[in-house]
């Protein structure tokens, strides 16, 4: 039963988590010798390397969600370990900007990009699809006691 609401649900936290590399996380203006540059930060496999592994895995784990729906006790750990994954990407990301802030020169304006949001949604729709996961345990519980 790969078409339960869950399963569109876990797919739309493995998009928005894919999002990450196609937007910035954070664009930083900054003077360098007298000028204005836009530094952007993404995530990709330059001094971000954790991070880039924290977005591939909180791709990857929810689409392997998808196919575990006969297994509903194990498709609800492996959503609460990504969920578990997904705050620990927000940590490191905010660990990163922070360091970056405290590395560069004084005249400094930063911006968050719209990819610093999309783990938020991402921990929205694993919540829902952890909601759909209950609903249909309980659904089966309750045919189980008329049978």
């Amino acid at each position: 039963m790969i078409q339960r609401i869950q399963s569109v649900w876990l797919l739309l936290a493995a998009l928005s988590c894919a999002g990450l590399f196609f937007f910035n996380l954070y664009t930083a203006q900054q003077m360098v010798n007298g000028t204005q540059t836009l530094v952007p930060m993404r995530v990709n496999g330059g001094n971000e390397f954790l991070l880039m592994l924290l977005a591939i895995a909180i791709i990857v784990i929810p689409l392997f969600a998808i196919f575990r729906y006969k297994n509903r006790k194990q498709q609800k750990s492996i959503v609460v370990l990504n969920m578990v994954a997904v705050i620990s990407f927000i940590a490191v990301l905010l660990m990163h900007i922070a360091n970056y802030n405290h590395q560069t020169p004084a005249p400094f304006n930063g911006a968050y990009g719209i990819a610093s949001v999309l783990p938020v949604f991402a921990l929205v729709f694993l919540g829902l699809a952890l909601r759909g996961i209950n609903k249909d345990d309980k659904l089966v519980k309750s045919v189980d006691r008329l049978r």
